[in-house]
């Protein structure tokens, strides 16, 4: 792909992440009656509205509202320099920007919701349908619902084991991902499996060496899958 191609698609990055702040938003509180949800996008029993009003608070803040569009346009521009010529990279683009929005929700207030995790598994699945067919391999659609079986699998794995952190939005998350990662290969489904967790355990070395975190400080994982699975696509 040209430069100048690989730059228009890092500026639709910008766009999708400027308007991943106010998607997510949406699923972490509303104007007048903020509110937390769960992995459903319902409030859960209890949860006290000053928990989602800070959370929001948090996403508006202009530092992440500059962020975010930077991290979109690193994230389209690399998937359009290693994926340039493969007929799914608008799937992957797709999927791309739900994550974003996904990441920023997860960083908010810890929660993976439902609806965008679904929206991902759709993005992937509406972007690849098409593909399959016009280039006549349906074979690859099987590939990449064994990507997500494994890595629903794999993933209920670990959540189950004892002191396991995971929760079962991360689960949902890495089977929607397991689609395009299956599709590309099981070398790429493998990378991002692996890759999320060490990932997740750089950073929380990092944080628990300044200071910022302890031993039982909850942290989101979607954005370490979401980073895992992009870099499995970049390395394929």
């Amino acid at each position: 792909m040209s430069a100048g191609l690989v730059t228009g698609v890092a500026l639709l990055g910008a766009l999708a992440g400027r308007a991943a702040v106010p998607l997510a938003r949406r699923f972490i509180g509303l104007p007048g009656g903020p509110r937390a949800v769960n992995s459903s996008g319902a409030l859960p029993p209890g949860r006290p509205g000053g928990v989602a009003a800070a959370a929001v608070s948090g996403v508006e803040r202009p530092a992440l509202r500059h962020a975010v569009p930077l991290v979109g346009a690193v994230v389209f521009a690399g998937l359009a320099v290693a994926r340039g010529t493969d007929a799914a990279l608008p799937a992957l683009l797709l999927t791309a920007t739900v994550g974003l929005a996904l990441a920023v929700v997860d960083l908010a207030c810890l929660r993976l919701p439902d609806p965008l995790v679904a929206a991902v598994a759709g993005a992937a699945a509406l972007g690849l349908v098409p593909v399959a067919l016009a280039g006549g391999t349906p074979e690859r659609l099987l590939a990449a619902l064994a990507g997500a079986a494994v890595s629903f699998a794999g993933y209920v794995l670990l959540a189950l084991l004892p002191g396991a952190r995971l929760g079962f939005g991360d689960v949902k998350l890495a089977a929607a991902l397991g689609l395009p990662l299956g599709w590309l290969g099981w070398p790429t489904l493998g990378l991002g499996l692996l890759l999320p967790h060490l990932l997740n355990g750089v950073v929380v070395l990092a944080l628990f060496a300044a200071g910022r975190v302890e031993r039982d400080t909850p942290l989101p994982f979607g954005p370490a899958i979401l980073a895992g699975a992009w870099l499995a696509v970049l390395l394929a």
